[in-house]
């Protein structure tokens, strides 16, 4: 079966910070109205996501801050029937409104439903287009735009759900995926690669000590082929000698070099190089088994046309 599956929800565009926030839900439109124009939508398996269960969920996060979540969702909406604020802040970049608990378990389950169709071979990969993202989240805390690990939360599912032994997370996205790492750090079972600009907003992963992890920090302003010259260096070695039986990918595309949020050079060709690369790995070690997960990318046109890079390699359109 080589089809791949997208996976969505009209929840997924309810969640929003306030007017100006970058990580709004017109970056699902953008997605969705490219990739209906240029055709590629019309040769993908599109799907519903699913909501999350809690005990998946917990898997990757902390049960009191799940919790915790949950009750300021419900606060949230009884202030408002009083009158109140349409948001709670939970750090100066990060806001929930009373869409944001749905949205984030329409995240996580489109991830874990993406999960259970590659690994019964329905699917050959997946992508999840979904928000809030997902890689900042810690085990213990939301952040960075980020509520539930998406990819943390689906990785942790393939190991103690499916019963996998080694699945390996590829995170291209311009900002250090922190919460990942402080999730999965030390987990054998799990392999890690990922580069980000540094210094930047985590300003994290530079230091990073765990054997599973291979993080490249670059400069601000670093182009496409000296990534793609560190990933074959680095990366692609790793992954060969980890023979990942699934390979998960936190998709940001803001290290394109039109988005203001970082400042590195990719264009379009560089994810479809990446994309590839991944691929040939996930043929040759996972039979094949890709999930990608939106994180970041925040130039509207910038996004849309990196994502139908990514996705046309995935979809071999």
């Amino acid at each position: 079966m080589n089809a791949t599956g997208y996976f969505s929800h009209p929840d997924c565009r309810r969640h929003e910070m306030g007017a100006g926030h970058p990580e709004c839900p017109e970056r699902l439109d953008a997605i969705d109205d490219w990739l209906l124009a240029t055709g590629v939508k019309d040769a993908l398996d599109t799907r519903e996501a699913p909501r999350a269960a809690l005990g998946d969920i917990e898997l990757a996060h902390d049960r009191m801050m799940v919790a915790a979540l949950r009750g300021l969702s419900d606060r949230l909406a009884d202030d408002i029937k009083a009158g109140g604020p349409a948001y709670a802040q939970i750090d100066p970049d990060t806001a929930l409104n009373v869409h944001t608990w749905n949205a984030a378990l329409r995240a996580a389950g489109a991830a874990l439903a993406a999960t259970d169709a590659v690994l019964s071979g329905e699917l050959e990969n997946a992508f999840c287009a979904v928000r809030p993202p997902g890689h900042h989240a810690c085990h213990d805390k939301a952040m960075g735009f980020c509520f539930f690990n998406n990819v943390a939360v689906a990785a942790r599912y393939a190991l103690e759900r499916h019963g996998l032994k080694r699945v390996a997370i590829v995170d291209f996205d311009v900002h250090h995926g922190n919460g990942t790492e402080d999730i999965l750090s030390g987990d054998e079972r799990v392999l890690m690669v990922s580069f980000f600009q540094h210094p930047l907003y985590p300003y994290s992963g530079a230091e990073s000590h765990a054997g599973n992890m291979l993080n490249l920090p670059v400069p601000a302003y670093t182009k496409g082929m000296d990534v793609r010259e560190l990933i074959e260096m680095m990366w692609i070695p790793r992954l060969e000698e980890f023979r990942p039986e699934m390979i998960f990918i936190s998709a940001g595309f803001d290290a394109h070099r039109d988005d203001d949020l970082g400042q590195m050079g990719l264009v379009e060709q560089d994810y479809a190089w990446i994309t590839q690369r991944i691929k040939d790995v996930a043929r040759r070690h996972s039979q094949g088994r890709i999930v990608s997960s939106l994180e970041g990318g925040y130039n509207l046109n910038a996004l849309a046309r990196s994502v139908e890079a990514h996705i046309r390699v995935l979809a071999d359109l």
